[in-house]
């Protein structure tokens, strides 16, 4: 298994985000339930909107395939993204 860094780009749609949020949360929870998302979280600076998930997975097909099962993107709520492997260390990596 490899670790892959997910970033998500928003855009000025955040009441859509915000009414779609439960099930990318839901989706995102079974992730982690399953140890495919081990951790995620958007971010709240002043900096671009978006997001930051981790996946693990091999190959960077399924973590592709998870970027594209999640609700946000199917609703076409991600107008960017990228998958990038993300070779990490640390406790919560072992």
């Amino acid at each position: 298994m490899s670790l892959f860094a997910i970033h998500y780009t928003y855009d000025d749609r955040a009441a859509e985000r915000d009414a779609a949020r439960p099930e990318h949360r839901a989706y995102l929870l079974d992730l982690a339930a399953q140890g495919k998302a081990p951790v995620f979280g958007r971010y709240e600076d002043e900096g671009t909107p978006g997001a930051l998930i981790v996946f693990e997975a091999a190959p960077l097909e399924e973590a592709q395939a998870m970027v594209a099962a999640d609700p946000y993107v199917r609703a076409g709520l991600v107008p960017e993204h990228s998958v990038r492997a993300w070779p990490a260390s640390g406790p919560w990596t072992a």
